[in-house]
């Protein structure tokens, strides 16, 4: 109740919070933490059996493989995604300086959104080309 004179007339009437999209950032965030699960697991059971195997053609077969190359582009989404939206949680709950707030946001997006790129984009050049023909 003590907070309701704080909230505009329209807000008080359609119910609305300040920024209206707490519920989907919310959501995202569990979506992408439960894909994580799976994810992680299938990560880790790879990283152990193919990747660091001592064989380059076992790992070069590993990434060759488009079921493989798939998931850990969605691995890698996934993580970005989760990243991004954790980190945006943090700068808005404890930065109230608007500046500094506002550029680490920008920054925050830019640097999540390069490196999931640039890691994507490895994982697809991994794949396309035949790294075991080389040796």
């Amino acid at each position: 109740m003590a907070s309701s004179h704080l909230r505009t007339e329209l807000g008080k009437v359609k119910g609305l919070g300040a920024s209206r999209h707490a519920v989907s950032h919310w959501w995202l965030q569990r979506v992408t933490a439960l894909a994580l699960v799976p994810l992680s697991l299938w990560f880790l059971a790879s990283l152990l059996t193919a990747l660091l195997s001592p064989d380059f053609n076992h790992a070069a077969a590993w990434f060759a493989s488009p079921v493989h190359a798939i998931l850990m582009a969605l691995f890698l989404v996934a993580v970005f995604v989760h990243a991004k939206l954790g980190v945006q949680v943090i700068i808005e709950d404890y930065l109230h300086q608007p500046v500094m707030k506002y550029t680490l946001l920008l920054l925050n997006t830019f640097i999540c959104w390069i490196f999931a790129g640039i890691c994507i984009l490895a994982v697809l050049k991994l794949h396309m080309l035949d790294i075991s023909a080389g040796i």
